[in-house]
């Protein structure tokens, strides 16, 4: 960590979509020779780097730390609103510490320091969604539109290492990236190169790594998309993520605000930039503006029963289209069986405004949820209830199961496994008086060999099933989408890392419109200071 630092950024030209019907402009021979002289500098550097790093072995990851033995469960689930922490911040155990190399001044960093994991531990600190700027990120399993997204791993230390109250990271990833449908459109792709920015900055008082004691932490992450041919579709996305906790021994309290403001057709996070998940509701590029307000409060009546308030206010924002509020509030009971395991019972009531034409909504849940750290390598979190949905229009309640599971898995040093799964309900921003309910499976590996290489595996799988919130309107619409993202990364030096990705996404619908596959190929580079 170091003391202080400003980073400006200027916002880039409004975002304006163009349909390029049938039309595509090939790049000027120029500038691609500039992109291939480009890369090939930037591999001609990171070789001369790595000759001179001392091969030497390249510390383990630190393997997650085991659950305290009254700790509250970490997570909390709702269908319309995204799945939550318990405030009470479980304990961490500090991370070993990285071995010294021999022949250099300073030791490698530890997998955690080289490539921090996502901002907040267990949870779904950022709840829009779809790789990560640092790098190699410890393996996340996120789902879509960020309702059921959280991080399955703990954080690696307890204290932040420097000890000081005020902390403050920074650092910085550029791709680029050959796009073959930059509209993802059903005929007449255009394809185009584009580079992406992104800076992220971290700054806070108090335990912002443990999250044990009192803190306050903000991250923020602005992203430039700069295309070669295609100007008129360069973003700029920004995403904020403030949070806060204090805990007094029976009482903890959290609080957090999301902000993401995307321009583009991905459902991108602190987690994933590449584009993993994509707006299939709009399949197309789309402004978007999200804004998330959660609190917490636990209260241990017992040293085996505990009780947790929550309430949530997401707000999905669709400039020029169909935008959607919500507040909602819950009541959970928890019980601890064991030191590694809780179980909670509790329902939540919610009121959900949409924008004319579509109607007004009010829906209930009752929902069980399950914590249970098996081994210090294992675990595992669930959540199953159902939704009670109804509809100030014309049409019957809507009733249907909702469910979370994550799974992490840590078999071996440097191995990483996370899972999850999950079904949720949204409103639709494009068609009037329609709802979809999202089910959807995601997965990610990571495994290190050579001790600097990082081989990386994502894939994922969404189906999306319409219905209609008012008697008079027939929803048909039915989409399945799934993505596969092989990716290599290499550990240049402490501070300089290095990668290839390929990217595969398709949505396959009822609706011929809505069908489109899209293919990627990416170079990125990430610094930290």
């Amino acid at each position: 960590m170091c003391s202080g630092i400003a980073l400006t950024m200027y916002r880039f030209a409004a975002f304006r979509h163009r349909a390029a019907e049938g039309i595509t402009s090939p790049a000027p021979r120029s500038r691609i020779l500039s992109l291939l002289a480009g890369i090939f500098f930037a591999a001609v550097l990171a070789a001369q780097a790595q000759e001179s790093v001392e091969p030497d072995v390249l510390p383990s990851l630190a393997e997650p730390p085991a659950a305290p033995a009254e700790a509250p469960p970490s997570v909390s689930t709702e269908p319309s609103v995204s799945t939550e922490p318990l405030p009470a911040l479980p304990q961490s155990l500090p991370s070993t510490a990285a071995e010294a190399v021999p022949s250099a001044p300073e030791p490698l960093p530890s997998s955690e320091q080289a490539f921090p994991s996502s901002p907040e531990p267990l949870s779904p600190s950022t709840n829009y969604t779809a790789a990560q700027t640092t790098v190699i990120p410890r393996p996340v399993a996120a789902g879509p539109y960020g309702r059921g997204t959280y991080d399955v791993f703990p954080a690696g230390e307890g204290i932040s290492p420097s000890g000081r109250i005020f902390h403050y990271e920074l650092s910085l990833t550029v791709r680029g990236v050959w796009d073959d449908n930059i509209f993802l459109t059903h005929t007449n792709k255009v394809s185009d190169y584009y580079f992406a920015i992104e800076p992220v900055v971290t700054v806070g008082v108090g335990d912002i790594e443990g999250r044990n004691r009192s803190y306050l932490r903000l991250d923020y992450m602005p992203s430039a998309i700069l295309f070669v041919d295609h100007s008129d579709q360069d973003a700029f996305n920004q995403l904020i993520h403030l949070e806060g906790g204090y805990n007094s021994g029976r009482l903890t309290l959290f609080a957090s605000e999301d902000i993401a403001l995307l321009e583009s057709a991905n459902l991108n996070s602190f987690f994933d930039t590449t584009g993993l998940w994509a707006n299939t509701d709009a399949s197309a590029p789309t402004r978007m503006n999200i804004f998330y307000t959660r609190l917490r409060a636990t209260y241990a009546l017992t040293g085996k029963i505990f009780l947790q308030g929550e309430f949530d206010s997401p707000s999905y924002a669709y400039p020029g289209h169909i935008s959607d509020y919500t507040i909602a509030g819950g009541l959970y009971v928890y019980y601890n069986f064991r030191p590694k395991l809780s179980v909670g019972i509790g329902g939540t009531f919610g009121y959900n405004w949409v924008d004319d034409p579509s109607t007004n909504q009010t829906f209930e849940q009752i929902n069980l949820r399950l914590n249970y750290q098996w081994t210090s390598k294992v675990l595992l979190y669930a959540s199953a209830g159902v939704e009670f949905r109804q509809f100030d229009g014309n049409r019957d309640t809507y009733d249907t199961p909702v469910f979370e599971v994550g799974l992490s898995y840590n078999p071996f040093s440097g191995t990483f496994i996370s899972f999850a799964a999950g079904r949720r309900i949204y409103n639709s921003g494009f068609l009037p008086n329609q709802d979809f309910g999202a089910t959807y499976v995601v997965g990610r590996f990571q495994q290190r060999l050579f001790h600097r290489v990082y081989l990386g595996l994502a894939a994922g799988y969404e189906n999306s099933d319409y219905f209609a919130t008012d008697r008079d309107v027939s929803a048909t619409r039915n989409d399945d989408y799934w993505f596969i993202e092989p990716s290599v990364d290499v550990l240049i030096t402490r501070w300089l890392s290095a990668g290839v990705y390929y990217l595969h996404r398709e949505d396959s619908s009822n609706q011929q419109f809505f069908d489109w596959e899209d293919n990627q190929v990416g170079v990125r580079a990430t610094l930290r200071f």
